[in-house]
């Protein structure tokens, strides 16, 4: 690995080892394009919405009880309440100077409730209330620490050290303090505060910080907590860190407690440890990931299945699962400069960050089906919705984790465009963008990407400013290219054909100089491994990173999802507006006396071939209730048993 030595401030992730070091936000900028319109409404809309609902539903006012010695019976909301605050305050500090004024706001609330010796919680310590860290199951403490801890950070970083970066680091200590060598050897039900201590020790240099996140990865997997119904590995508790072979148990716990690995890994040169969750990470991308890149499919304890137990139907797919699934691939990226990483970054972003949100930026989805058997119910605008797999999206939860996780992620968002080394510029994610950094011998240089992506594939880089000595522009090649033929355009108009993976050009760029990379971005036909069972007999359509669903709206004279048979014999074809025609037909099942018939029963087409209209899964649900689905069977259809 190498030193990064020269890093900007305004940077959510900052590791100062790595292959790659990270463009912060005050050096890119998304000027345009899918991510900017959602980027304006989670700043113009979300945001607010967020803070509205929880002052209204008694989290904010939490603080201010504590402060005043009510806490004990003017308590609302889960144990965990204060970490949504604490994600709306880092989203607001990554957001701009605009939200500078809710920021103050907030941190006047929060402050008064810090105890002198650091710790900060509304739902323990106070009197008539448990005592600190007496259920570090289900407590989260720590977890709530670390998001506060992390809002400190963001703080520092975009707008300069403030009062909350204060509260912040006295939090920390009063961990370092309670959690040390000398203390209380438990770990917390719920990671969250390894990457959070990492990420501080990297702002202050307070080698405490790291220490003290290595010490909680150290004790994870010893059984230190309680065996609970679902078994310790719900907690990451089973196995110790370096020993497990694939994420396992709740998938937001498993994929934070991941990306705190390698936080610690980077910061402190362990290749094992790093390697290690390298092999676990591969392993639940080949196993235990749905096409979407989302990752979970048991509702019941938000949890990774077996390997290859990946139900459409029953796909739990936790919005915050995609935020850490995105946050882990950042960071192995970032370690190891493999665009695999980035890859499915992409596939999530696309997929199940920005189908969350409404197209108002003002309801989400917590848990993100692939396959929806019923209309669901508009949710009432003005009550909290008690359920997580509610066919539309809903405004606000009894558990709002995924709101605020989406909305810190879209305004870090420029942050996971780009990288840098010293040889060059490396372009993982696309976008209308504005660049401008310095290379490792602290040249500057700067660009401006112009695309449509994903709609469509070509990216056109154009160099605004050069040092007069070469220098390597990287752009990734998206796995989902293979079989298609992508081309890169250099500035003296020669084309090539290209592989997934990355493609560099090596020059003396000159100011004006344009490249063009050109993505074949067709709709096409997607199996799945046959080992997935609850998924042979069907495919899928993908265009470019997007995964499409078949909706019920789109059909006509009342007909549902599971009318639909496509046949992938026949490909796919853009339609308008940024829909795809699958070819298949519409044939409503018969019902019989007994659902099954010998297999060497005659079967034929029962409708004339049509085009089926299929939308981007991230848009499904936008106009209304209705049926979905993302893996589509087969024609031919089954005919009607023979009366025997």
């Amino acid at each position: 690995m190498t030193e990064n030595t020269a890093r900007p401030l305004v940077l959510p992730v900052a590791p100062t080892r790595g292959r790659l070091r990270p463009l912060g936000l005050d050096e890119v900028r998304i000027t345009g394009g899918f991510w900017a319109r959602r980027r304006h409404i989670n700043a113009t809309a979300t945001l607010g919405h967020c803070r509205d609902w929880m002052e209204r539903e008694g989290w904010t006012g939490n603080f201010r009880a504590a402060a005043e010695g009510r806490i004990h019976t003017d308590r609302r909301g889960r144990e965990f309440a204060d970490s949504e605050i604490y994600k709306l305050l880092e989203a607001m500090a990554w957001a701009g100077p605009s939200y500078d004024g809710d920021v103050a706001a907030l941190t006047d609330v929060i402050a008064p409730a810090q105890h002198p010796d650091g710790y900060l919680n509304t739902a323990f310590g106070h009197p008539g209330q448990q005592p600190r860290y007496s259920d570090l199951e289900w407590g989260h403490e720590l977890y709530c620490h670390g998001h506060l801890i992390q809002a400190g950070v963001a703080q520092a970083r975009a707008r300069g050290e403030g009062e909350l970066t204060k509260i912040a680091r006295r939090a920390a200590d009063h961990l370092c303090t309670a959690f040390g060598p000398g203390g209380n050897q438990g770990v917390c039900g719920h990671p969250e505060i390894e990457t959070a201590l990492v990420e501080l020790a990297r702002l202050t240099g307070e080698q405490r910080y790291l220490d003290q996140a290595a010490l909680f990865l150290d004790r994870r997997g010893h059984g230190r907590l309680a065996d609970i119904e679902f078994g310790r590995a719900y907690f990451q508790d089973d196995l110790p860190v370096r020993r497990a072979t694939a994420l396992r148990g709740h998938a937001v716990r498993a994929l934070y407690l991941a990306a705190g690995a390698v936080d610690v890994a980077v910061e402190t040169g362990d290749d094992e440890l790093l390697a290690a969750v390298v092999r676990q990470w591969e392993a639940t991308v080949a196993r235990r990931t749905y096409l979407t890149g989302g990752m979970g499919s048991h509702h019941r304890d938000e949890a990774f299945g077996d390997d290859f137990v990946l139900p459409p139907d029953r796909a739990y797919s936790e919005t915050c699962a995609g935020v850490a699934s995105v946050m882990l691939a950042w960071r192995l990226l970032l370690a190891t400069g493999e665009p695999r990483f980035a890859d499915l970054a992409e596939r999530t972003l696309f997929n199940v960050i920005a189908a969350s949100p409404s197209e108002d930026g003002r309801s989400f989805f917590y848990a993100n089906t692939l396959h929806r058997r019923h209309r669901g119910t508009v949710p009432p605008a003005d009550r909290v919705s008690p359920r997580a797999d509610s066919g539309l999206r809903a405004p606000w939860f009894a558990v709002s984790c995924c709101p605020t996780n989406v909305a810190r992620t879209l305004a870090q968002l420029p942050a996971y465009l780009a990288t840098a080394d010293d040889d060059g510029l490396q372009l993982h994610q696309y976008a209308d963008a504005e660049l401008a950094t310095s290379l490792g011998d602290g040249q500057g240089v700067a660009l401006r990407v112009r695309t449509d992506y994903p709609s469509d594939g070509t990216v056109a880089v154009r160099i605004s400013r050069s040092p007069a000595r070469p220098w390597t522009l990287s752009l990734r090649v998206p796995a989902w290219t293979a079989g298609e033929t992508a081309s890169l355009v250099d500035p003296d108009g020669n084309r090539r054909t290209v592989a997934t993976g990355t493609v560099q050009l090596t020059r003396v760029f000159r100011p004006g100089d344009e490249i063009r990379l050109e993505l074949p971005v067709t709709p096409r036909w997607i199996r799945s491994d046959s080992r997935i069972d609850a998924t042979r007999g069907t495919v899928a359509v993908q265009r470019g990173p997007l995964v499409y669903c078949a909706e019920s709206t789109d059909l006509p004279d009342g007909h549902d999802v599971d009318a639909l048979r496509v046949d992938p014999s026949a490909a796919p074809e853009d339609g308008p507006d940024g829909t795809v025609l699958a070819p298949g037909e519409l044939a409503e099942p018969h019902d019989t006396a007994w659902p099954y018939r010998p297999v060497d029963e005659a079967t034929a087409p029962t409708a004339d071939p049509e085009a089926i209209s299929l939308v981007p899964y991230h848009s499904w649900a936008n106009r209304g209730p209705s049926t979905m689905r993302v893996w589509l069977p087969t024609t031919p259809p089954p005919t009607t048993p023979t009366e025997r």
